[in-house]
């Protein structure tokens, strides 16, 4: 059913070159990826966690966090395993980077684009208006949500990505027409922070909300970490560019605090009156500015 993004072939190695982010990772047979959802089968880059779901809950469509998309309804949220960041301040890391992935994939459930559509269908009557792919990276398995979108919209129901960003852009040009809603995070304006800290690439997410803006209801968050993007030259730079993109200033932004997780303990929470104050600078250039767990 869904779109498939071709490998490319390596003649000299007999490995492939997985499409679906810009690790653009090379797989030999049987080989795993970084974000370990994806697998070398038959010389194709394989989702390995099709289907096969770690989490699920009925929740408001505001935990997302979505503010301004069907405000006051409730959406199925599921997960699955892996990412394809490596952040580590992660709040689900048990399910993202798992210490012991076949243990994890023993406790999964698989649930069919079909089954999971009338698990959909079941919650209306609760204020349900469809499914949210979140909680690990929903794109590194992007076959099953496209599976899943198309029946959705079929019984008149939203898609939505809560997604770092770091797709493809062949990825990103698949999702549209087929993603109603997405959250990405903008973790930071700086490439060294990308590189550095979550092993990931600035520029890839920015063209990745450029491209995501185009079609879908788009809101942005960006985790305020003490010491690491938390000036405000850093939040001007953000809010200019946000303002610049296809909805421009009425793009909203949740600007959130940190607190100790992971393997990023060696630092308090972040000082409440900094996340406003960055709010507060975001708002000269944003419309609609959130902060959150404050």
């Amino acid at each position: 059913m869904s779109t498939v993004i071709n490998d490319t072939k390596k003649q000299q190695t007999g490995s492939v070159s997985c499409p679906v982010c810009f690790h653009h990772c090379e797989l030999k047979e049987g080989q795993r990826g970084r974000c370990l959802a994806r697998v070398c089968r038959d010389g194709k880059s394989r989702c390995d966690n099709y289907g096969l779901l770690s989490s699920l809950a009925l929740d408001p469509i505001e935990k997302k966090p979505l503010a301004r998309f069907f405000p006051g309804s409730r959406i199925l949220s599921v997960g699955s395993y892996g990412c394809n960041l490596h952040c580590p301040f992660c709040q689900n890391h048990e399910i993202s980077h798992p210490a012991d992935l076949n243990s994890l994939k023993e406790q999964c459930r698989y649930v069919s684009p079909e089954e999971l559509c009338a698990l959909a269908e079941e919650y209306v009557p609760r204020g349900n208006i469809g499914v949210a792919f979140t909680y690990n990276e929903p794109l590194v398995g992007y076959e099953y949500v496209l599976d899943c979108a198309e029946l959705l919209h079929a019984r008149g129901l939203k898609t939505v990505l809560v997604t770092a960003g770091l797709a493809d852009k062949t990825v990103a040009e698949a999702l549209r027409g087929k993603i109603d809603a997405m959250n990405i995070d903008l973790k930071s304006f700086r490439e060294g922070f990308y590189t550095d800290l979550v092993r990931g690439d600035l520029e890839t997410v920015k063209q990745f909300i450029r491209t995501a803006a185009e079609y879908a209801h788009v809101e942005l968050t960006k985790l305020i970490i003490p010491g690491e993007n938390d000036s405000a030259e850093e939040m001007e730079e953000m809010a200019d560019w946000i303002a610049s993109l296809p909805g421009g200033s009425d793009i909203p932004l949740h600007v959130s605090r940190f607190f100790p997780r992971y393997r990023m303990t060696d630092r308090p929470p972040t000082d409440t009156d900094l996340v406003y104050r960055l709010a507060d600078t975001a708002r000269k250039k944003l419309r609609y500015v959130y902060t959150g767990n404050c």
